[in-house]
């Protein structure tokens, strides 16, 4: 599970932002919305979180952020020497942030022990890297690493409880290479649960990695599965009966274009293709539909719901920015409930996502207090993240009242003129 998230120098995130999802004091739904974790720098854990903010306030930014930090844990070993980080950016509004690295840090649990691993980077190379392990109160260092200007060389040191052929490792660690993602690549088994948390229990649906009907699809041709998610929907008053899948073999017609040599080819072959049947009953008659025939709402809950289903069943972290998009809040606020009700997310899984419907700040029983985050950029468009504990708000206050009358802050700055309005 994650515990925290920390980014600094990432498009407007320049200042350090912490996301915490470590539960505060308060003892308020904490059976539902919180787990034990068993430690005592963090007796429990959010299993959700929200985060608000107005249009182009760094929302978004802030899973970019996460997202970034996968990618390069994922991908860092396969780059060729000299390949550059083209994608990454710091930020560009001042004189000074763009000569500075971008630094990352995740804290999170992992079969009962606490990591603590972050890098700092430029778009040349590794800055610098490390990696703490608290299997008790007091962490153990297992390596740290950092850049010498003067030798142009990278330092390293290991501590006494890291395992395993480290001089093979760090010779094989390029500049732009992160040492974790190398030596995993070299069979570290010490180190594969770390990059498996990555790879394999941390999930982000946005528009660079946007949801997939694959998943749902391969999950809807097995029984069990297929009637998870059909009660699911019925659950969600959509009044669909059953869903089917029909593989059929048609014919696919595809381009490609050879830029070497400008020529073009097309090319038609005949490959399977799954078509999705959605069969609806009313006591007036019966009927089925194509998912074009369904409305968009329909189309992105049935994205979301297998890959929700298979995350709560794993107890993987989910990341969704503009979970909301289609749809409705009763719909955002049953799938929400999903992860704080302990006999259905028995693993642990967490869901963090950005949103602009403020109605379910006051929805009954859905949040806690610190689950609860807002994003507001500053005059000079760095974005700023903090919690609505800032606040200390009442427990019975209306928080959506609150937020629109801009206690909160976190709101769009409006001027009349550009919405032509006049006096």
């Amino acid at each position: 599970m994650l515990l925290e998230f920390r980014t600094n120098n990432f498009r407007s995130l320049r200042d350090e932002q912490v996301l915490s999802m470590v539960a505060s004091t308060d003892k308020t739904l904490l059976d539902t919305h919180a787990l034990a974790t068993g430690l005592k720098a963090a007796p429990h854990v959010l299993r959700s979180a929200v985060v608000y903010g107005a249009n182009a306030s760094g929302k978004s930014n802030l899973v970019k952020a996460l997202q970034y930090m996968r990618g390069v844990v994922l991908e860092s070993a396969t780059l060729q020497p000299g390949q550059t980080f083209d994608r990454l950016q710091p930020f560009k509004l001042d004189t000074i942030s763009g000569t500075q690295p971008t630094a990352f840090e995740v804290t999170f649990i992992l079969a009962g022990v606490r990591y603590q691993y972050g890098f700092a980077m430029n778009s040349q190379r590794i800055v610098s890297e490390q990696l703490l392990v608290y299997k008790a109160f007091k962490p153990q260092r297992w390596f740290a690493r950092h850049f010498d200007a003067e030798s142009g060389k990278d330092v390293y040191e290991f501590g006494p409880s890291f395992k395993g052929a480290k001089n093979l490792w760090e010779g094989a660690t390029r500049p732009n290479a992160l040492f974790l993602s190398v030596a995993v690549q070299l069979n570290s088994e010490a180190l594969r649960q770390v990059f498996g948390w990555f790879a394999n229990r941390l999930v982000i649906f946005n528009d660079q990695s946007p949801l997939s009907l694959h998943f749902s699809v391969q999950m809807l041709k097995q029984e069990a599965q297929r009637k998870a998610i059909s009660e699911f929907l019925r659950a969600a008053d959509i009044s669909i009966a059953d869903i089917e899948v029909a593989t059929k073999q048609a014919m696919v017609h595809a381009i490609k274009f050879d830029l070497s040599t400008g020529k073009r080819e097309e090319a038609v072959s005949e490959q399977a293709v799954d078509d999705v049947r959605f069969h609806h009953i009313t006591e007036h008659g019966k009927a089925v539909f194509d998912l074009m025939d369904e409305s968009s709402g329909t189309q992105k809950l049935l994205l979301l719901t297998g890959p929700i289903l298979d995350i709560l069943n794993k107890g993987l972290t989910l990341v969704v920015d503009e979970l909301d998009t289609s749809l409705h809040t009763l719909l955002v606020q049953a799938l929400v409930r999903l992860f704080h009700r302990p006999d259905v997310n028995t693993g642990g899984a967490q869901l963090i996502f950005t949103t602009h419907d403020t109605s379910l700040l006051d929805a009954y029983g859905l949040f806690r207090r610190d689950q609860i985050w807002f994003v507001e950029k500053h005059w000079d468009q760095s974005s700023l993240l903090y919690s609505l504990l800032n606040f200390s708000p009442r427990k019975n206050e209306a928080l959506e009242r609150g937020y629109l009358q801009g206690r909160y802050g976190a709101l769009p700055f409006l001027r009349d003129q550009a919405l032509g309005v006049t006096h």
